[in-house]
């Protein structure tokens, strides 16, 4: 850590308010401000941080309910093998499937609404957070079909019943906002994934229309625009395939070059800017196994030419930045291109469609070879957001009365920046009491995107402060009261000697005089 100093003069308030005091008590009121210039070391560690990074997977059915286990979920927060992987990851992340298997004609029994608030109580206990898909199957019935692997019936449940759960649903899903980092829209199709359905079209090779229908899209958009309403606002939902954001936002006519979110528009609660998406093939094709092709309508026909292709991988580009994107990859049939650099382009295309997390299980053949390719460590680091301090500008005094001027010179390193908003805190703590200040920043965490960043603030200290020299602290700390004071749940610079382990404060390194 090196630290320069630079000095300025600042006139208390008292000396400003009185045109009578004597030269000599102007110089006694003259206060000295030193600019602290204090520069950080850049962490290489890799270590868990909320709602990014590698998931845990995890399932449960209506019909045998398999219940969360708090210690194991908090074990998941520490360095672990996984199954037929040769790496290891920590993980903040747990993907929940609930297999409605034995609901697609019936309502939700107190039972399993009642067992989905124990896990997440497990969750806020572990110090974890969940990504709920609700589906109906995951069970891909082979037979003599087209398809082969796959066959009708699918086994999902009408739009009817589905908004009746949707809406059963709603309760429990805004009671537990705290613990849930986003929310896959599934219910439509075989894994919810959208695609192989017995109710909303089938575009599959198994079905004769081989696209969907202005009424598939119709029901479709009803289903996601009641999962945004179930969903809290502050919460994101999201969707298999790009094109079904633009159909939502612009209708079923919408062209695959539909324009992306804004600046402007970015995390500002509309429904545009909730959804976000899952790609569940990442680097398995040309098009990621259908995700980036158009579906078509009652009065165009399905795609996937290169101009489709490029159209919906642009527009995910774009849109990307402002939203949370995740999945995991399905097939390593398409190597090199999903390997490390520079045979396959793995991390080129993590950080161009902002990947905040990916699956830890799932598939390991694929996620394998970024281990013997040597890119691994960097993906663990950098999906998500990963914040380096690397100089700030501090004053050494303030009087109270006035405000005090900071700015923090940091660059985020990862592939994408935080999806739900947090309030970044400035904490004063006495160097001799212990007693904390909390002052609150105006800066957005969310908009902290890939490169490097300037927070500049102008914090006022109350008259009424307490005097004495005060260490200052970075807190990211969760939205939520409940969980706002865990550590778990705060974000931790990339830094040597920053971490505060058991408060969940970043060490600013530096000491200043409240006068």
């Amino acid at each position: 850590m090196n630290i320069k100093f630079t000095s300025v003069y600042l006139l208390s308030a008292v000396m400003l308010a009185t045109n009578f005091m004597s030269c000599k008590d102007k110089a006694d009121n003259l206060v000295k401000v030193e600019k602290v210039n204090v520069s950080y070391t850049e962490s290489t560690e890799d270590f868990p941080n909320p709602e990014r990074g590698f998931y845990r997977y995890s399932e449960t059915y209506a019909s045998n309910y398999q219940l969360l286990n708090a210690d194991e979920l908090k074990s998941y927060r520490t360095l672990q093998a996984i199954p037929t992987a040769n790496y290891q990851v920590y993980s903040t992340l747990v993907f929940r499937y609930y297999i409605l298997d034995n609901l697609t004609n019936a309502v939700i029994g107190a039972s399993f609404l009642s067992n989905i608030q124990k896990d997440m109580v497990a969750a806020r206990t572990a110090g974890v957070k969940l990504v709920p898909r609700f589906v109906y199957t995951a069970t891909a019935n082979a037979g003599s079909c087209p398809e082969g692997f796959i066959c009708a019936p699918y086994g999902d449940a009408s739009k009817a019943i589905i908004l009746s759960h949707i809406a059963q649903l709603k309760p429990i899903l805004h009671e537990n906002a705290d613990v849930i980092a986003c929310v896959q829209l599934g219910f439509i199709g075989t894994w919810g994934e959208n695609y192989y359905s017995d109710y909303f079209g089938d575009p599959s090779n198994n079905a004769s229309q081989g696209k969907l229908l202005d009424n598939n899209w119709q029901d479709r958009i009803a289903v996601l625009k009641a999962m945004l309403d179930a969903v809290p606002a502050d919460r994101m939902v999201q969707v298999r395939t790009p094109q079904f954001k633009q159909r939502y936002v612009y209708g079923i006519n919408s062209q695959v070059s539909s324009a992306a979110l804004t600046d402007g528009e970015g995390f500002s609660g509309s429904d545009a800017a909730r959804i976000g998406f899952h790609n569940d093939c990442f680097l398995a094709s040309s098009n990621d196994f259908g995700t980036y092709e158009d579906l078509g309508n009652s009065s165009t026909g399905r795609s996937a030419d290169g101009s489709v292709v490029n159209a919906l991988r642009e527009y995910v580009k774009a849109d990307s930045k402002y939203v949370v994107v995740g999945g995991e990859t399905c097939s390593d049939a398409y190597s090199p291109a999903n390997d490390c650099e520079p045979g396959g382009h793995a991390q080129e295309e993590f950080a161009s469609m902002h990947y905040s997390y990916i699956n830890a299980h799932y598939n390991t053949e694929v996620n394998n070879d970024w281990q013997t390719g040597g890119c691994m460590d960097n993906i663990k680091k950098n999906l998500g957001y990963r914040f380096v301090l690397e100089s700030a500008v501090l004053p050494d005094n303030v009087v109270r009365g006035t405000s005090l001027n900071i700015t923090i010179n940091l660059k985020n390193v990862g592939y994408a920046s935080p999806y739900n908003k947090r309030t970044a805190k400035l904490v004063l703590r006495n160097t001799k009491t212990g007693e904390v200040q909390s002052l609150t920043l105006a800066t957005d965490v969310r908009k902290w995107y890939s490169g490097t960043q300037k927070v500049e603030e102008s914090i006022s200290i109350p008259s009424d402060f307490p005097a004495g020299d005060y260490e200052m602290l970075l807190n990211l700390p969760d939205e939520y009261a409940s969980i706002a004071t865990r550590p778990e749940y705060s974000i931790r610079l990339a830094n040597n000697n920053v971490w505060e382990a058991t408060t969940g404060y970043n060490k600013l390194n530096h000491t200043i005089k409240v006068n």
